[in-house]
C-alpha cells in the first residue's frame, strides 16, 4: 500500500494495485526490474516522444519511455536490445498537464507581450 501516493501521471497513481502480486512474480521470473520515474523525467519523455516521433504519448505511456532510458544509461539494457513500450493512453486527455509543464496558458499570459490591435482579419497591423 502506497499511501498519500503522488504523480502527474493518473493511471498511475494507485495506493493499492489489485494485480501486484501478478506483477511481482512475473518480475522474479523473467530476471526483470521495476524502476521509478520522477513526474520531470516522465515530462521530458513525453516531450522528446511530441518532438522527435509526433507521438502525444499519455504521462503514463512517456513513463515507460523515462523507465527505458535510466535502464539504457544503467546498462540494464542496451540500445540494441528488443524493447516493447506500451502507451495505452492519449496526451489529449491531459492538456491541463502538459500546458502547465509548458508554463502557458492563463497564469503565463501575463509574461506574454501586449496583443497589438488589429484592424480586421486581414491588415490593417
Amino acid at each position: 500500500m502506497w499511501s498519500n501516493a503522488a504523480t502527474l501521471a493518473a493511471g498511475l497513481r494507485v495506493p493499492k494495485a489489485y494485480g501486484d502480486y501478478i506483477v511481482l512474480d512475473i518480475l522474479r521470473k523473467s530476471s526483470g526490474i521495476a524502476i521509478a520515474v520522477s513526474d520531470d523525467e516522465i515530462m521530458d519523455a513525453l516531450f522528446g516522444w511530441a518532438r522527435g516521433d509526433g507521438l502525444f504519448a499519455s504521462p503514463e505511456g512517456a513513463a515507460s519511455l523515462a523507465a527505458y532510458l535510466k535502464l539504457i544509461v544503467s546498462g540494464f539494457l542496451k540500445r540494441e536490445d528488443k524493447v516493447v513500450l506500451f502507451n495505452t493512453g492519449l496526451g489529449l486527455k491531459y492538456i491541463d498537464v502538459v500546458a502547465a509543464a509548458m508554463k502557458v496558458g492563463p497564469s503565463a499570459q501575463k509574461s506574454q507581450p501586449q496583443s497589438r490591435n488589429i484592424g480586421g482579419i486581414i491588415g490593417p497591423y
